[in-house]
């Protein structure tokens, strides 16, 4: 099947006697058995479920619903992307090993890496990922993985992925690419060759800001490693959220479509904008379209604050991806864990403003922003 289609189709039909059209909510802790025989079956692999931390129908279709469109054997949903990113580096890594990341990604990101992990003793450097000599050198005898992001949060640089594979290859590393941002409707990095693929669910994926998940997709072998890490760190996710997850997956590609083009309008009539000192959004990322993410920076006179406070109906919250339009002050939230330095050094300034367009009219959404930056 075509994208369009798996991505509505990816659960299979249903065979029972009441056939719902709709899957049902498995909304269950534990599952039952005719007698201990039955329960050795579950042991044995030839019963699918016992207990909701270890497995359940409307996580697992999640998972899979992700791992069909990414293009990838198998896909496991978690509590959080943070937990997703966990359990693929622990698929990978152990104390002892190290870590090559992006310097520009994800605050929530960084501090699993720079503290958490540490803790774990995998030690993290972070690195300049737009040239390959600053990964090359970063690299030791005890590196395992490489991780970025397909689109970087919130500089929006799309990343080379074909190149960050060749330099795994040449060094016998895994790779793991946070596709949060890109969503597989515009890149799928497994395609490329990627080891390891992340979602934080809650974004694109659910589509409407009413859960919180993770995805993390890969090969059969890395999988059941990432899948064992879930269950045994109890960052399962429930089965509602699953089944939410589920729902908003099957129009991922009509509303990003519809924000991706809406998010190119914005950022064409922003950059135009005397108020408006940088427009941050790609061009290249993907036939299909360059994301729904545009991050400006005020011009130097403008408070921010101020302009906030004058955005009418767009809301200030500190997330993204819903099908509202939506901004966040990356200084004050995503970014605020990390230190003051790297975010200067990479541009992460407090008159930055990230963007999260919505589905609404065009016009509506440049107005309202028009109206903000004027009132200003």
């Amino acid at each position: 099947m075509r994208f369009n289609t798996k991505n509505v189709h990816f659960q299979e039909k249903l065979d029972s006697a009441e056939l719902s059209k709709a899957k049902p909510i498995y909304q269950t802790s534990a599952f039952s058995f005719h007698d201990l025989d039955d329960m050795e079956a579950f042991f044995q692999g030839d019963k699918s479920y016992l207990y909701t931390r270890i497995g359940n129908p409307n996580t697992d279709d999640l998972g899979k619903g992700v791992a069909e469109l990414e293009g990838a054997e198998m896909g496991a949903a978690s509590s959080s992307g943070i937990s997703a990113i966990l359990a693929g580096i622990l698929a990978v890594a152990k104390t002892g090993d190290h870590i090559v990341a992006t310097e520009d990604l994800y605050g929530g990101t960084y501090v699993l890496m720079a503290k958490e992990l540490r803790d774990f003793g995998i030690d993290v450097s972070f690195v300049d990922f737009s040239k390959r000599e600053t990964i090359e050198e970063a690299i030791k005898d005890n590196t395992v993985l490489l991780f970025s992001e397909s689109i970087t949060n919130p500089l929006l640089r799309v990343e080379n992925i074909q190149e960050l594979v060749d330099i795994a290859k040449k060094y016998d590393l895994k790779t793991m690419i946070d596709n949060t941002f890109a969503t597989p409707f515009l890149i799928r990095p497994v395609e490329a060759g990627v080891d390891l693929v992340v979602h934080s669910a809650t974004k694109y994926i659910g589509g409407h800001s009413d859960l919180s998940a993770g995805v993390v997709v890969g090969s059969r072998t890395l999988m059941k490693k990432a899948k064992g890490k879930i269950a045994n760190l109890g960052s399962n996710l429930g089965p509602f959220d699953g089944w939410l997850g589920c729902r908003g997956l099957k129009t991922l590609s009509l509303r990003m479509e519809r924000q991706c083009k809406n998010a190119a309008f914005l950022a064409e009539a922003l950059s135009k904008h005397p108020n408006v000192k940088k427009v941050y959004y790609p061009t290249e990322a993907s036939e299909k379209g360059n994301g729904a993410i545009v991050t400006i920076a005020l011009g130097d006179h403008m408070d921010v604050h101020q302009f906030f406070r004058q955005l009418s109906w767009v809301k200030v919250v500190p997330t993204l991806a819903g099908v509202e339009t939506s901004v966040t002050h990356p200084v004050g939230t995503s970014h605020r864990p990390v230190p003051e330095k790297t975010r200067s050094k990479l541009g992460v300034t407090y008159s930055m403003v990230r963007i999260s367009v919505g589905i609404e009219d065009q016009e509506d959404i440049v107005e309202a922003f028009e109206k903000a930056l004027k009132a200003n």
